[in-house]
C-alpha cells in the first residue's frame, strides 16, 4: 500500500532519497551523483511541485540537469479529486511537437513503489513567472517596466492563449482529453459537473453556489467552437526570458471544451489582481477580448455566460481552499475567506440572488 493509501503525505527529504537510489539505477555509470534538496515551486494545494537539481560526474566530466518533479498533492487535502498524471504528462510530450512552448518532459514513473505516487520530471525552464504573492503588479519586471514594456508582455500572454484555443488539437494527438459530442452542450456540461463535483466535496454546497449551478445548467447553450483549452490561463503560469515567452505550465486543468471559457477565466483572475493595484500599460478586458478576436478570428459572444462560470468557478476552489488555510491557522474556524465570500457575493449580484 503506497503512503497516500495510508493516508500520509509524502516527506520531500524521503523522496528525495529514494530519487538519488532511482537516478543512479538509471544510470549506473553516475559517480558522485547528488540530488539537491527540494525547493517547492508554488503553494502545494494542487500538484506538489519541485525545483530539484541532479549532479554527477562521468567520464570525467561533471554534469548538471536542473529538473522539476510533480506527483499527486499530500494526502490529507487534494484541492481537485483528479489527479492524472499521464494525462499531464502526455499533454506535454505531444505539446512539445507544436508551437506552444512546454517544458522538455523527461520520465513518467507510474510505479508508485518508487517514491510513493506516481510522477513525472521535466526540466526546469529558466526564466522569470509573473509574481501572484506578491502579485506582479507590486514588484518584479513588470511592475518596474514601462507602461509600453507592460503591454507588450500582456499581449504576449494573450497571445499565447490564442495560440491554444486554436491549436488544430486534433492533428496533435490530444483527443485522448476527451472529445464532447459535436453539436451538443457536452463542453459545457463536462466543466460544470466537474466543478459540481468539486463543490459538493465538503458538504452541502453554499446556497448561492447551488443557485448558481442551477443557472448555469439552465441557461448553456451549444459552443460555436470546441478547442483545446489550457485551463487553467494566467500570467503566473508563463515563463519568460529575454522577454520572450519560453513555457507554458500547469496543464492539469485542461480539456477540449469551449475556448470563451479560457478568456473568461484568464480575465476573472487578472482582474481579481488587478483589484486595487492599476498599473498604467496593462490593457482593459474590452480592449483584450478585441485582441482575442482579431488573433483567433473567433467572435466573444458569450462571455457574460463564461463570467458567471468563472466566479462561480472560483468561488467553488476558495472553498475548498479554506480546509488547508484553516488548519494551518491562517484563519479562525468560524471564518469565511474573503477570496470565498467575495466571489459569492459577485456572483450575488450578477444573477440578484
Amino acid at each position: 500500500m503506497s503512503e497516500l493509501e495510508q493516508g500520509k503525505e509524502l516527506d520531500p527529504e524521503v523522496v528525495r532519497a529514494k530519487l538519488k537510489s532511482w537516478f543512479q539505477n538509471k544510470n549506473p555509470r553516475a559517480q558522485e551523483l547528488s540530488v539537491s534538496p527540494f525547493k517547492m515551486a508554488g503553494n502545494g494545494l494542487s500538484n506538489q511541485t519541485y525545483f530539484v537539481d541532479l549532479e554527477w560526474q562521468e567520464n570525467g566530466k561533471k554534469k548538471l540537469e536542473r529538473l522539476v518533479i510533480r506527483w499527486v498533492p499530500k494526502a490529507r487535502f487534494n484541492l481537485y479529486y483528479k489527479y492524472d498524471m499521464r494525462e499531464q504528462y502526455l499533454l506535454m510530450k505531444h505539446l512539445a511537437k507544436t508551437s506552444v512552448p512546454v517544458p522538455k518532459t523527461r520520465w513518467l514513473v507510474e510505479d508508485e513503489s518508487v517514491i510513493g505516487s506516481t510522477f513525472y520530471i521535466v526540466d526546469r525552464v529558466e526564466g522569470w513567472a509573473p509574481g501572484e504573492s506578491p502579485s506582479y503588479r507590486d514588484e518584479g519586471p513588470i511592475h518596474d517596466g514601462t507602461p509600453e514594456y507592460r503591454t507588450k508582455i500582456w499581449w504576449k500572454a494573450v497571445d499565447m492563449m490564442a495560440r491554444i484555443n486554436t491549436l488544430d488539437w486534433e492533428r496533435a494527438g490530444l483527443s485522448f482529453l476527451g472529445v464532447p459530442r459535436a453539436g451538443t452542450t457536452e463542453p459545457i456540461d463536462n466543466e460544470i459537473a466537474f466543478y459540481e463535483k468539486l463543490s459538493r466535496m465538503d458538504g452541502e454546497p453554499h446556497p448561492i453556489v447551488q443557485a448558481t449551478t442551477n443557472w448555469l445548467k439552465k441557461n448553456k447553450f451549444v459552443p460555436k467552437y470546441v478547442s483545446l483549452l489550457w485551463g487553467d490561463p494566467r500570467m503566473g503560469n508563463l515563463v519568460y526570458r529575454n522577454d520572450e515567452l519560453v513555457a507554458v505550465l500547469d496543464w492539469e486543468l485542461a480539456r477540449i471544451g469551449d475556448p470563451e471559457s479560457d478568456l473568461a477565466w484568464f480575465l476573472y483572475l487578472e482582474g481579481l489582481l488587478g483589484q486595487g493595484h492599476p498599473l498604467e500599460g496593462l490593457p482593459s478586458d474590452e480592449k483584450t477580448v478585441k485582441h482575442y478576436e482579431q488573433v483567433t478570428n473567433m467572435k466573444v459572444e458569450n462571455l457574460f455566460y463564461y463570467d458567471i462560470l468563472s466566479t462561480w468557478r472560483f468561488a467553488v476552489i476558495a472553498t475548498r481552499m479554506e480546509v488547508p488555510l484553516r488548519s494551518k491557522g491562517y484563519f479562525p474556524p468560524d471564518a469565511s475567506i474573503d477570496l470565498a465570500s467575495n466571489s459569492r457575493e459577485k456572483l450575488k449580484e450578477l444573477l440578484n440572488l
